[in-house]
């Protein structure tokens, strides 16, 4: 299944590896990052990023296509994946 899927996370996050979990099992490919494991003007940039589309900066913050889904909600998950 391909899918335009992206994902912010911390390396630490436990409802992170459990939307990465989730995203594994339903065999949706999808690229992350561990903001948590960035350093500098990189993570700087990654967080302006993610405060365009989560103001609070939480995490995990998904991007679906065009939907934003902020922590890990399986049911939204599924049904912006179209599962």
């Amino acid at each position: 299944m391909e899918s335009d899927v992206k994902l912010y996370s911390l390396s630490t996050c436990s409802h992170c590896k459990a939307t990465k979990k989730f995203l594994g099992e339903c065999n949706v490919k999808y690229e992350f990052t561990d903001v948590d494991l960035t350093y500098g003007e990189e993570r700087a940039a990654i967080l302006e990023d993610i405060k365009k589309l989560n103001p609070q900066c939480s995490f995990p913050t998904i991007i679906i296509g065009d939907k934003v889904i902020v922590g890990f909600k399986e049911d939204e998950i599924r049904e912006a994946l179209g599962l």
